[in-house]
């Protein structure tokens, strides 16, 4: 019998094998790409039945795609996707890990849902709790800054002086990671002054068994004494904002991570992001907006002011929603059990009616957050630290998921437009943009 294979069974050899271009797609790259991948021994070529061609073992560019990191085609919108297992978005509704998101921060607390999420294991009434050192650094630090000082830059350098108190925050073992993800968030919330009016032991990092974050957090933001609903309110958003998908800040935080920046280092690149009016600081907009229809008795006047300035009116639309944002439905119910919200809820659904007139727009979670924050009387920026605080969970979770993957994979290619070379050396007092002669 001849060894040479049937021309059935040569056909079955080549049934699992991909053409260059189906591989390119597989991977996310362009077709020269994958010859380079041949060329470095990462991927096993074979020429195609007649010589036309290159195929590629299916099986092996799937375990290329698993140890580089699969970065897919752009889509319509032209935004880069990446593999991830922590946050899905379809049909108007969120998940975490397969999870209903609004579920999961309706019946457990914040601390719970971010161990289930880094670990995969629930343990109920699980409490983080800050290291003294740690704590006295972060609060020394923010204690010097400047009286005008916002939340955001509060919690930006207490990661500073936080890490400097970790001489052990380059180990990248997972176990270590989750060690200081445990001991950071605490530290961020112990930090934070206390409201003007409250307690100053309310935050409760001394005791045996410290308090929820949530009930930690709340004398940070307001003087008001804190009650059952409101507590559960303020819990049930920091639930919700763990994660989002790849919010501009979270990216920020998978690129550290990708570069093996340490946890600290992760938590502080996605705060740099989330600082912006389009991101974390978007619900403080909003604040002012309810305050402002609170005071002059309808929401009417209030957005026909931003209309004719030619302003989006805060809190409203979603890119990823095509109804009402969950994260807000979900809120928006618990703020319906606290008595003193039901005046900023109608603001917020007063909002929301008098917009939809003009345009079709749906509250999104940063009206909600403003509804939290003037109901409670807290500042126009305290949304901004419920976020950033909640969302220091989800830049962990994002953190450990790319430390298994390829070191420095997002390493995008400029398209440069400059000027060509060869260029003359610039003359003093030159124009870098025009050149000496320009006119």
């Amino acid at each position: 019998m001849s060894d040479q294979a049937a021309p059935d069974d040569r056909a079955d050899a080549y049934a699992e094998r991909l053409t260059t271009r189906e591989t390119a797609e597989r991977l996310g790259v362009k077709p020269e790409t994958v010859y380079a991948y041949v060329s470095r021994g990462q991927l096993s070529s074979r020429r195609a039945p007649g010589g036309r061609g290159s195929t590629f073992d299916a099986a092996e560019v799937d375990a290329l795609v698993r140890r580089t990191g699969r970065r897919e085609p752009s889509p319509a919108g032209g935004d880069l996707v990446f593999r991830t297992g922590i946050t899905l978005i379809e049909t108007d509704r969120y998940y975490f890990r397969g999870v209903d998101a609004t579920e999961l921060a309706t019946r457990y607390s914040y601390e719970e849902i971010a161990e289930w999420l880094w670990t995969g294991d629930l343990r109920p009434g699980v409490r983080f709790t800050a290291p003294a050192e740690a704590l006295t650094a972060a609060r020394r630090t923010v204690g010097a800054l400047p009286a005008h000082s916002g939340s955001t830059d509060r919690l930006r350098v207490a990661v500073v002086a936080a890490a400097a108190a970790d001489p052990l925050r380059f180990d990248l073992s997972r176990e270590a990671v989750l060690g200081s993800a445990r001991s950071l968030i605490p530290t961020l919330v112990g930090a934070l002054p206390t409201a003007v009016g409250a307690p100053a032991t309310a935050d409760g990092e001394a005791a045996s068994h410290p308090p929820g974050l949530a009930h930690r957090l709340w004398p940070k933001l307001t003087a008001r004494p804190a009650d059952t609903p409101s507590l559960a309110a303020l819990d049930t958003a920091l639930g919700l904002l763990i994660d989002h998908d790849l919010a501009a800040s979270t990216l920020a935080a998978r690129v550290a991570a990708s570069a093996r920046a340490h946890p600290y280092a992760v938590v502080s690149a996605g705060l740099g992001v989330l600082e912006g009016p389009l991101h974390g600081a978007a619900s403080s907009l909003a604040h002012r907006m309810l305050t402002e229809v609170l005071e002059r008795g309808s929401a009417t006047p209030v957005v026909a002011d931003h209309l004719r300035t030619g302003r989006q009116v805060p809190g409203l639309g979603h890119r990823l929603y095509t109804t009402e944002d969950p994260r807000a439905r979900t809120l928006f119910a618990r703020l319906a059990e606290v008595p003193q919200a039901a005046p900023a809820l109608a603001a917020a659904r007063d909002v929301v009616t008098t917009t939809a007139r003009h345009t079709p727009l749906h509250a999104n979670v940063d009206l909600a957050l403003a509804v939290l924050s003037v109901a409670s009387g807290m500042s126009a920026e305290a949304g901004e630290t419920v976020f950033a605080v909640s969302r220091t969970a989800g830049w962990i979770a994002h953190a450990l998921e790319e430390y298994g993957e390829r070191p420095l994979r997002m390493r995008p290619s400029g398209q440069y437009g400059g000027p060509r070379p060869p260029q003359s050396l610039p003359a003093p007092g030159s124009d870098a943009t025009h050149g000496a002669d320009s006119q």
